[in-house]
């Protein structure tokens, strides 16, 4: 299944083309193959060192690859990028909502549940034939990228601002270019460098006058970090799995285990949790869109560009969040943090552009 086949109908497998993968032992190539024939950019990869047959090294449970175009951003990557941005930027608004009546437990695990849910409707989930190997991988993307950090989130929203929890997001590309560099044993670009430089610094102005005023603990901070650093990982982790099955089979089993692996936490948190309409639809949306289709847009960009220039998403997350305070909370907007949006949109142009 292939990126393209996302929004398909059509449940046939087919026979695995995989990329240039690297682990953290550091062994080659799989099988030769166009990965996206006709495309710009496409790569060509041949065997390298350790080459072991369709889907490389597939005993290393820690593994990433390159993106299958290492050519500036198309209008399609574009929209790719902007979708998920403006859905997670309103996520922590939504969070915050949800924690009026629900526990934070509950408000996980009830986001896996609908987005698990939503995704089931679209047959290109099913008919799938997903490696041994890969089974597992899926399953740690599940915890990484939905289980462990979405858990995070509500709890440190109790003792931080949505706002902070935000602009904390905005730390993302950073760890992943970090994981990326020691996976892949190369350093980023120079301009994705630069843009990654930018963004962060650009980041920080957006936040920097809600860090000045609010109370927030170093403990809430601390929980979105270490957040960050799992959906570092999750990023690279989930390039090789969506160029080899399309990204709807890895997320919807991804959130599979996500769902069970919350649970236990999600109905404990009943106990302590009330019915209200209103918080009720917010993670109904939270879950349906939010965990079920940006994760989708997400991991299809991530297959197409990697996950480092792919994770330059969470820098317009602060910027969805600072916009939806103006709107529907009427919040003053600092000229601070206007610059800082400044350089937000200027690293995300940098990291666009062509390279790894």
């Amino acid at each position: 299944m292939r990126d393209g086949d996302d929004q398909g109908g059509s449940t046939e497998s087919v026979a695995p083309v995989d990329p240039v993968v690297a682990d953290v032992a550091g062994e080659g190539a799989g099988a030769p193959g166009d990965l996206t024939a006709g495309s710009p950019g496409a790569r060509h990869p041949g065997p390298g060192p350790g080459a072991g047959g369709p889907g490389g090294p597939r005993g290393r449970l820690i593994a990433t690859a390159e993106g299958t175009s290492t050519e500036r951003f198309t209008p399609r990557d574009w929209g790719l990028l902007v979708v998920p941005s403006l859905v997670w930027g309103s996520s922590f608004l939504l969070i915050a909502e949800g924690l009026a009546t629900l526990a934070p437990g509950t408000i996980t695990w009830l986001r896996m549940v609908f987005g698990f849910a939503a995704l089931a409707f679209l047959p290109a989930t099913r008919g799938v034939h997903i490696a041994p190997g890969d089974r597992r991988r899926i399953a740690l993307v599940g915890i990484v990228w939905m289980a462990f950090p979405m858990t995070m989130f509500p709890i440190a929203e109790q003792w931080i601002d949505s706002s902070v929890t935000g602009m904390l997001n905005g730390a993302l590309p950073l760890f992943t270019a970090l994981i990326a560099g020691v996976l892949l044993r190369r350093t980023p670009g120079r301009a994705q460098l630069m843009g990654l430089g930018l963004g962060f610094a650009g980041v920080v102005l957006v936040g920097l006058p809600s860090l000045r005023g609010g109370s927030h603990t170093a403990l809430g901070a601390a929980l979105v970090i270490v957040a960050m650093v799992s959906y570092g990982l999750a990023t690279n982790l989930v390039v090789p799995l969506q160029q080899r099955y399309g990204a709807l089979p890895v997320i919807w089993r991804a959130q599979a285990v996500a769902v069970l692996a919350t649970a236990p936490y999600g109905l404990f948190g009943l106990r302590t949790s009330s019915f209200a309409w209103r918080p009720l639809l917010a993670t109904l949306v939270l879950g349906a869109v939010g965990t079920g289709f940006a994760f989708i847009a997400a991991t299809t960009l991530m297959g197409r560009v990697g996950a480092t220039r792919g994770s330059v998403l969470a820098y317009l997350i602060p910027v969805v969040a600072l916009v939806l305070g103006v709107v529907l909370r009427d919040e003053h907007v600092e000229a601070v943090a206007l610059a800082g949006l400044v350089l937000v949109l200027g690293g995300a142009w940098l990291t666009s552009r062509a390279g790894h």
